[in-house]
């Protein structure tokens, strides 16, 4: 008779990681990588040549002597013939949701590390490929010694610089709905929890708690804003034990019960940008700030007080104008630092642009302001303008529609977009039945959303269909698009030969990603097609 042992780990409140894998980087950068496991960290130490690591769509440079510390596989990018050489290794962490590993994890580079850190990593390195007998726990020794020196190079690193607020910030937000007390964002930080309060009042502009509070209600105003959770769920949900308590708080920040809130009507709404603002006006709501297009306000008449400029990089007008605007809710794209500066007026509801289609942002801002059923009549009658349009292209042009291109032409480069990027693609690829050229596809732009071109390579992209959405207003642009005109490859396009060019030059209404824009685009390129 046998008898097994489970091994149960608790909840640790100090970190404790497993070296699983201890290899060459050179390897990676040249074959790739695959994980051995989904839960794996890892940890880059770079001895010589140069390149970058993508991360979540970001790109960090690498050299010799930088230290890069991830909570999941990078892709690594040579840098031309600079080989990247150094060690990878892969670990596990199991106590992965204490602070310290967080911030160890946070993909943050380290350039410039000691050369102590370097040959730590390169012993570490040897004892993993060439054990040794008699020294069975060397390769834990060395990597806990290794990650001892990392941690306090990062510590040392943004101590110095008071460079942890905005780490500590991102961790904050991503985990603000857990138990989060100051003595664990001062272990975050790096510092005394009596340091870290100050630093952070000075920063932030107010105390740990307030801003974590602020936060939380903030949370619960955009869920009530679109549904109508129960109290309790509510409560759980934003990082509070029990309903009360929350009710308690959130009348403390808004001035009113969560109840109240949720059956509040006519709230005032600020619009940070052009698409937001024209789908408010969709639904017949004017925003008491919005961000008007040149376009757009040639389509109605709009009171200074109401309009924003976005002319302007400065964050304190922009405070100052939504302030003093009093918004109930702020409609935003997916612009931390800018709307992290708004959450003390407002919760503010940050749509992505390119992963969420104009009719996804359209039916969102309807849910806020209670007009879905208004939306959906609006995008139902568009649907049946898109039906309509289609039997008129079937008629002129025939049922298979063939490839089309879109480009916007500046001064010196020249733009063709994805239909996730907008400026009519959407309607062309979405609704028209069209499809971009093979070259766009491969050059990833369906990926990246558009790509940039000097003007004379226009002819290199070709389609049955070109459409000009932007041309150069300058002199200089204006002689560079005339010339291209007048080139050999132009002409020897088969959509020139066959006038299947469309010079429409209303950039400012191509720009638009919303359902104003989209029926405006939907009948110019229609007429276009149909002339």
């Amino acid at each position: 008779m046998s008898t097994s042992l489970m091994l149960h780990i608790p909840e640790l409140a100090h970190p404790l990681c497993v070296p699983i894998s201890v290899s060459n980087l050179s390897e990676h950068a040249v074959q790739g990588y695959e994980s051995p496991t989904p839960a794996v960290s890892v940890l880059i130490v770079v001895t010589g040549g140069g390149g970058y690591a993508g991360i979540r769509g970001q790109l960090h440079s690498l050299t010799a002597g930088s230290i890069l510390a991830c909570a999941e596989v990078p892709q690594l990018e040579p840098d031309g013939a600079n080989r990247l050489q150094g060690i990878w290794i892969d670990y596990i962490s199991l106590s992965p949701h204490t602070p310290s590993f967080s911030r160890l994890t946070g993909a943050v580079p380290l350039h410039q590390v000691s050369s102590g850190t370097v040959a730590r990593a390169a012993a570490l390195h040897h004892a993993w490929n060439e054990p040794q007998e008699g020294q069975p726990f060397a390769v834990q020794q060395l990597f806990a010694e290794l990650l001892t020196e990392i941690y306090s190079g990062l510590a040392a690193k943004l101590n110095a610089s008071g460079g942890w607020f905005g780490p500590v910030l991102k961790y904050i937000e991503a985990h603000y709905n857990e138990d989060l007390t100051r003595e664990q964002m001062a272990v975050l930080a790096g510092v005394s929890p009596e340091h870290f309060s100050r630093t952070f009042r000075r920063m932030a502009g107010q105390t740990f708690s307030t801003y974590l509070n602020l936060l939380r209600i903030r949370r619960a105003q955009l869920r009530l804003l679109t549904g109508k959770p129960s109290l309790t769920a509510l409560a759980q949900e934003v990082g509070y034990g029990e309903g009360t308590y929350l009710s308690r708080k959130f009348k403390q920040i808004v001035g009113v019960s969560p109840t109240v809130y949720h059956q509040r009507t006519n709230k005032k709404v600020a619009a940070l940008n052009y698409n937001h603002t024209a789908s408010l006006r969709a639904l017949q709501i004017t925003p008491c700030l919005g961000a008007y297009s040149a376009w757009h306000e040639r389509l109605e008449s709009v009171p200074a007080a109401q309009k924003l400029h976005l002319n302007t990089a400065d964050d304190t007008l922009l405070y100052d104008s939504v302030a003093a605007a009093e918004p109930d809710v702020i409609i935003s794209y997916s612009l931390p630092r800018e709307n992290r500066s708004l959450v003390p007026l407002a919760p503010v509801l940050e749509l992505p642009y390119m992963q969420m289609s104009w009719r996804q942002q359209f039916r969102r801002i309807a849910d806020v302001v209670d007009r879905r059923q208004q939306a959906e009549e609006w995008l139902l009658s568009y649907s049946q303008l898109c039906s309509e349009a289609n039997l008129q292209l079937d008629r002129s042009i025939g049922a298979v529609r063939g490839s089309a291109i879109v480009w916007e032409i500046s001064t010196r480069s020249a733009y063709c977009f994805a239909g996730s990027y907008g400026r009519g693609c959407h309607v062309l690829y979405g609704d028209l039945g069209f499809y971009p050229p093979s070259l766009l596809i491969d050059n990833n732009i369906m990926g990246s959303g558009y790509l940039e071109a000097p003007i004379e390579q226009i002819p290199g992209y070709p389609a049955d269909y070109i459409f000009i959405t932007g041309l150069p207003t300058d002199a200089e642009g204006s002689k560079r698009v005339g010339q291209l005109f007048l080139s050999s490859a132009w002409c020897q396009l088969e959509a020139v030969r066959n006038r299947q060019v469309y010079i429409l030059d209303e950039a400012d209404m191509f720009y638009g990603f919303d359902p104003l824009s989209s029926l405006a685009q939907l009948q110019v390129l229609l007429q276009a097609l149909t002339s």
